[in-house]
């Protein structure tokens, strides 16, 4: 695998030998000093570029960064059907190679890169033949730290993660599993997560980042908090998402109870209350039940 600086060395060396580049900069983890650094970190690099036309009629300028396992292209992939993204002011290469690198490499004009730059507080200029890069702080993760609620979002994030739980309870009744676990693993996790977030901004004065979707939280909660949390995932046995499930009620309440302690707001005990009652009725509910209740 290629050295930190080999790449470096590459990805500067490969805009100074070509006059279409004009700047180089660099966004994501590597620029923040308070993310783990490993093996898996990707290079996200962005080239200042006169234009993109002629990048996209030959694209075997890329293969000097190295022997490719996979490239993907978002811009052109249809991700959204009608959608035209405008070519001419950007394009980007996610490339994997064969020695475990990876590089998001996106092209900018100055018009875009002026528009973007200063907005992304974890950026780092690396190449500026034109001084064309505004001046800049030194990256922090500020912007990407958890925020304190306000109390109606709080609220809000408590009656959704309990109201979606009965779509989650009839999906399994139905024995409709791929319903039910996208109920759950989608809906429901993401406000036990975004409550995951903001008790761990209590016990850090709102100053710390969870990481990109909760990579994080097995470092920022307690050991016995976070087993709690894996056992929230569970297979394609019913008895064993239940389980999971009521293990997802009992940490919710355990963390919205404590944050709403810090924050001096209320927890809806009376919804939680009655929905885990409404929970465990449905559990036990014979598949040929006439009635719900």
């Amino acid at each position: 695998m290629r050295s930190e600086k080999e790449m470096f060395d590459l990805i500067a060396g490969t805009a100074r030998d070509d006059e279409r580049i004009r700047a180089v900069y660099m966004n994501g983890s590597r620029t923040n000093p308070n993310a783990p650094k490993d093996i898996f970190q990707d290079y996200d690099i962005v080239y200042v570029v006169t234009e993109t036309e002629s990048f996209l009629q030959d694209k075997t300028w890329i293969d000097r960064f190295g022997e490719l396992l996979i490239l993907q292209e978002p811009d052109k992939n249809d991700w959204f059907p009608g959608a035209a993204p405008d070519l001419s002011r950007r394009y980007a290469y996610l490339m994997l190679f064969a020695d475990g690198n990876r590089i998001d490499l996106s092209l900018v004009t100055q018009e875009v890169m002026m528009e973007e730059y200063l907005g992304d507080k974890l950026t780092v200029p690396l190449l500026d033949k034109d001084r064309c890069l505004p001046p800049i702080e030194p990256p922090t993760d500020a912007g990407y730290r958890v925020t304190r609620p306000s109390e109606a979002r709080f609220r809000g994030c408590c009656n959704e993660f309990w109201w979606c739980l009965q779509n989650v309870a009839k999906g399994i009744w139905r024995d409709e599993l791929p319903y039910a676990k996208r109920m759950f693993d989608h809906y429901v996790r993401d406000m036990l997560d975004e409550m995951v977030c903001w008790w761990i901004g209590t016990q850090n004065d709102f100053g710390v980042s969870a990481g990109k979707m909760g990579k994080y939280f097995k470092r920022l909660l307690p050991p016995a908090y976070w087993k709690m949390y894996e056992q929230t995932y569970s297979d394609g046995s019913y008895d064993n998402f239940w389980e999971a499930v009521f293990t997802a009620t009992e940490l919710f309440r355990t963390l919205a109870a404590e944050a709403a302690g810090h924050l001096s707001f209320t927890y809806p005990v009376q919804e939680d209350v009655n929905m885990t009652a409404y929970l465990q009725h449905v559990r036990t509910l014979p598949a040929d039940a006439e009635g719900v209740l």
